[in-house]
């Protein structure tokens, strides 16, 4: 099995936007009720979405490659929540769903997260479905901890969690 991680790059759109579309698809069908799910996962406003983000540099994404082929993606920035000012936000980590559980994520999360630290970061937060326990699971793992903030997004809850990047 062959694993690389690179920066983003214009002409990335299609393959970020098919793998959040397919991990959204198989992560949030629980979650979030169809009409907004389907909206979320249209290959084509999610394909401009990534298209505009790599036009104007905005935030620092990455893909992973497996055994050559597009399978994870990364993306954060800082925070865009006022009261989160100062702290740096993993904005999405997704991979195909045909993977899971077969390291990449936790690949990716190790060079995002040291990508932060090394942009002088002190503190990363994200933000997840509370009803998202694989996802938690996965980010409680990485030494992330749920905080008391809460607020609604596309029609489900979600919580706050936080790393100290500090040695």
């Amino acid at each position: 099995m062959s694993i690389f991680i690179r920066k983003v790059q214009a002409g990335d759109g299609p393959a970020l936007a098919y793998i959040q579309t397919e991990s959204w698809k198989a992560a949030f069908q629980n979650i979030l009720d169809k009409e907004t799910l389907d909206r979320c996962t249209d290959i084509d406003r999610t394909t401009s979405m990534y298209e505009k983000l790599l036009e104007e540099k905005k935030g620092n994404g990455y893909i992973l490659t497996l055994d050559g082929q597009p399978h994870c993606i990364a993306w954060w920035d800082t925070a865009r929540d006022p009261d989160l000012y100062g702290k740096a936000e993993l904005i999405c980590i997704h991979s195909l769903p045909q993977n899971w559980r077969k390291g990449c994520g936790r690949l990716m999360m190790d060079r995002v997260l040291a990508d932060i630290k090394d942009s002088g970061f002190l503190e990363v937060v994200l933000w997840v479905f509370v009803d998202n326990i694989r996802a938690r699971m996965f980010y409680e793992a990485n030494g992330f901890c749920a905080t008391e903030h809460l607020k609604q997004g596309l029609g489900a809850q979600e919580i706050c969690y936080s790393k100290s990047l500090q040695l």
